[in-house]
Parts: C-alpha cells; sequence; structure tokens
C-alpha cells in the first residue's frame, strides 16, 4: 500500500482536492435551494443546515485519512488511515447522506422551487442511504456495489442543478 501512495502520490491528492471542493459546492446549492424556497426559517431548512454539516464533516474526516495514507512512514500509518477511511464511509450512509436529503426533500416537497419529484426523490434517497446504513452496519467495509451508490446522489445534484437553471425565469417562492 505504501508503494501505491508513492506511485499515485498526485492523483490520491488531486482525488482528495476533488471530493473536498465537490461538497462545498452541493452544500452551497443546497442552502440556496432552502434560500429559493422561501424555507430559511422553517424547522426542514435549519436540518437542511445541520445535514450539510455532517456531510462536510464526514467527507473532511475521510480526506484527512486519504491524506494520512500516503506518509510512508511508520508504515502502520497507512494501514490505520485505510481503516478508518471504511469506517468513516459507513458514517456516509448511516447519518450523512440521509441528514442532508430529507430534510432538503421536505423543502422542495412544499415548495415550487423545483418539481416536486425532485422532493420525492430526495426523500427516497434519504430512506435508501439509510437503508443501506444499517443493512450493512455489521459489515467492517463496505461492498463496492453499495459505495458505488453513493455516486446516485451525483445525479441528483446534477438533475436539480439543470432543472433549476432552465427554470429560473420562472420561479417563485412558495
Amino acid at each position: 500500500m505504501v508503494q501505491f501512495g508513492q506511485q499515485h502520490y498526485a492523483g490520491v491528492l488531486w482525488g482528495a482536492w476533488l471530493q473536498a471542493v465537490g461538497p462545498v459546492f452541493i452544500v452551497l446549492f443546497a442552502f440556496s435551494l432552502v434560500h429559493l424556497a422561501g424555507a430559511t426559517q422553517r424547522l426542514a431548512g435549519w436540518m437542511t443546515l445541520f445535514g450539510a454539516t455532517v456531510l462536510m464533516t464526514v467527507s473532511l474526516i475521510e480526506i484527512t485519512y486519504y491524506i494520512g495514507a500516503l506518509f510512508p512512514d511508520p508504515e502502520e500509518m497507512t494501514l490505520i488511515s485505510l481503516k478508518v477511511i471504511s469506517a468513516v464511509q459507513h458514517l456516509y450512509f448511516i447519518v450523512a447522506a440521509p441528514a442532508l436529503f430529507l430534510p432538503l426533500g421536505i423543502v422542495l416537497v412544499t415548495s415550487r422551487i423545483l418539481p416536486r419529484l425532485f422532493g420525492y426523490l430526495a426523500l427516497l434517497l434519504a430512506a435508501t442511504f439509510a437503508a443501506l446504513g444499517v443493512a450493512f452496519l455489521l459489515t467492517l467495509m463496505l461492498p463496492g456495489a453499495v459505495t458505488a451508490f453513493a455516486g446516485v446522489q451525483g445525479l441528483w445534484w446534477l438533475g436539480a442543478s439543470i432543472t433549476l437553471v432552465a427554470r429560473s425565469g420562472r420561479i417563485s417562492p412558495k
């Protein structure tokens, strides 16, 4: 593993950078949706803020251990970092994704900022992530198919952003 880290040092660091910056833009977009929906003073709006904070925390912890795994000395650091990464990935499914998608889904279902379908899909994503988190709670390393499912949320964010831009001239808050 140390040799892999040395050979792919730059790629791992760029991947870590992308994983740090990507959630920042996701969180800013989520905040924008809450604002545009007029939900900044509603419980679901505040819960979205909390969920975004949890998502950023989990993401930054995982990234810290990606970078930590690159240190060649002591070699145990790499092994420990890789195990912590696997542990932190559970948090994404157990709490981070559901904590963001559930309240954001509520905000979107109760507003006209996006078609309600996006709100219902967000609620479905929250439930699916939570269910996967519980289903694989006793598995130390998540199966590849489970971690790959996390990519589905990227499609949701892309679809929501394209739809918001397309509707930008016709949007009125709730």
